[in-house]
């Protein structure tokens, strides 16, 4: 069995790896970095609700900091105080500590290789594999070895610069340096802990903190669009400033982490595919901007694209399937990036619309915390309502769940008696979870010959994708024996009555880019 090959062994590329281990698919990775990711507490990424289980990973433990609310303040008065709940809250993390933990998983997995010190230099594809050429240091001053590698697909996971992007020729248009923030990583003692938030309106300007782990925390400043030089002094000076403000006019004791200087690109690939090579995370788009989270999209992107690769390396014939990774996907950042263009002006205005805003504090604060909170254009997860995989059901039934939005992390009892959560079930075959109120009170071993069970659990052997029967006893707005139909990424495909196995054959055949037989009309005569 051919591997999918990964082109670069960041974030993105190392949890694709592990995606595909889940649904039993080998990979190569190649990994061109010099060595480690360097450890630095002013580079971090938030992790919204849809991928905060990537922070789950052992060797993360308390890195991982839940934030227990958000608040928003403008000269010292509160506009906005949000609560999370637990099951709900953003994890915030050192990205240094995500990739090394990525990184430590991937090595334990006999699914992935991790060819190290590899550097791409050309791919070619083929009617049924591709293969990469990569070139190695050999060091001591020699040439470099070239390396060729064969491969199922192909998957560019090697950042801004992509040299998988450049050889399939795809454009990245977009506008460089839309925002540039000071950043600072410090211990001390905040009057918020657990806590992130945005406070306007201070001497210093305005600035986003959110806390970390071990009373550390990150404060970003917005910066003038000239780029001007931000100096030790200067930047010292605004964490002096700040801390000020929050303690009565007195400067705290403190430790200054880590510094630097944030720039906030917005770009798109035109095409995240060719053939059999795709394109993800930083390679195939960027953002930033107002708290919009790269990291988080492109952990969006392998969950996307991780179950449908492994459909087509098993199977094949999954082209329909294959395409809606960029129908999905490029639609969800390019509605994200739209909304922050739009947004910019309003927030971060000047001069005379800086004036006709000035009487919109209260909006305007609220419009950035939009990212943050996971609401609004901005920040709400995908929801894939218009994509190619869209279900139609004879009989679909509402809950609280938009269809393609992702599904509710609801506790689920597995057909073996195991109590778990949905969550927890997700990145192998589709689930298919029965709304049976009551379940807990009846032993597992009787469910099977009971009601709806016998004849879904036999429908489940028979469909087009690998499928799971799980049962709950309760899904936000949805019905008695109502089955709902959840993709391996998490979002909800469908929802029907459990008796009609005609929709659920019709919806399997959908999801697995293919047409259901028993739907083709007949032909007359």
């Amino acid at each position: 069995m051919l591997p999918v090959i990964i082109v670069g062994a960041g974030p993105v590329g190392l949890a694709l790896a592990l995606a595909l281990a889940g649904h039993r698919v080998p990979t190569v990775v190649l990994d061109g970095a010099e060595g480690p990711p360097a450890t630095r507490l002013a580079r971090t990424c938030v992790l919204p609700r849809d991928v905060a289980h990537w922070a789950e990973l052992p060797g993360i433990g308390d890195e991982a900091q839940p934030w227990g609310a958000w608040r928003t303040t403008h000269r010292g008065r509160a506009a906005l105080h949000h609560v999370f709940a637990p099951e709900t809250a953003p994890r915030h993390l050192p990205q240094h500590v995500l990739e090394r933990a990525l990184r430590d998983a991937a090595a334990r997995q006999e699914l992935i290789r991790l060819a190290r010190g590899h550097r791409l230099t050309d791919l070619e594809q083929r009617a049924d594999h591709v293969i990469a050429h990569s070139a190695r240091r050999t060091g001591g001053g020699g040439a470099d070895r070239a390396e060729r590698w064969r491969g199922s697909h192909l998957v560019g996971c090697d950042g801004p610069r992509s040299t998988v992007r450049k050889l399939i020729g795809a454009p990245f248009p977009g506008r460089t340096g839309v925002e540039r923030f000071a950043v600072a990583a410090l211990r001390a003692e905040l009057p918020w802990p657990g806590e992130a938030g945005l406070h306007g309106g201070l001497p210093a300007g305005d600035v986003t903190v959110r806390s970390l782990a071990g009373d550390r925390w990150r404060l970003d400043w917005p910066l003038p669009p000239d780029g001007g030089l931000v100096t030790p002094e200067s930047l010292v000076a605004r964490v002096d400033s700040t801390l000020a403000a929050w303690h009565d006019g007195e400067v705290p004791a403190y430790d200054l982490l880590d510094t630097g200087v944030h720039v906030c690109h917005q770009r798109l690939a035109r095409g995240w595919r060719a053939g059999r090579v795709f394109l993800a995370g930083d390679a195939a788009h960027l953002l930033g901007a107002l708290g919009t989270q790269q990291v988080a999209e492109g952990l969006r992107d392998v969950e996307n694209l991780a179950w449908k690769l492994a459909v087509d390396h098993r199977e094949g014939d999954a082209e329909l399937l294959l395409d809606s990774y960029q129908a999905e996907r490029r639609a969800a950042v390019g509605a994200r990036l739209r909304a922050v263009d739009q947004a910019l002006p309003l927030v971060r205005g000047r001069g005379r619309l800086a004036a006709r805003l000035s009487a919109r504090k209260r909006g305007r604060l609220a419009l950035l915390a939009d990212s943050h909170l996971g609401r609004g254009a901005m920040g709400r997860p995908d929801c894939f309502d218009a994509s190619p995989l869209a279900c139609s059901p004879r009989h679909s039934t509402r809950t609280d769940t938009p269809v393609g939005a992702p599904a509710a992390d609801v506790p689920v009892i597995t057909l073996g008696g195991e109590e778990i959560r949905l969550r927890q079930r997700l990145g192998g075959p589709l689930l298919l979870v029965l709304t049976a109120p009551g379940a807990r009170v009846w032993d597992v071993k009787h469910w099977m010959s009971a009601g709806l069970m016998p004849e879904l659990a036999a429908a489940a052997r028979t469909l087009p994708l690998p499928a799971e029967l799980l049962v709950t006893e309760d899904y936000p707005g949805a019905g008695a024996h109502t089955l709902l139909l959840v993709r391996p990424d998490g979002h909800l495909a469908a929802a029907f009555p459990g008796a009609d196995q005609e929709s659920l054959r019709s919806c399997a055949a959908t999801l697995r880019g293919a047409v259901d037989p028993a739907a083709e009309p007949v032909p007359e005569g």
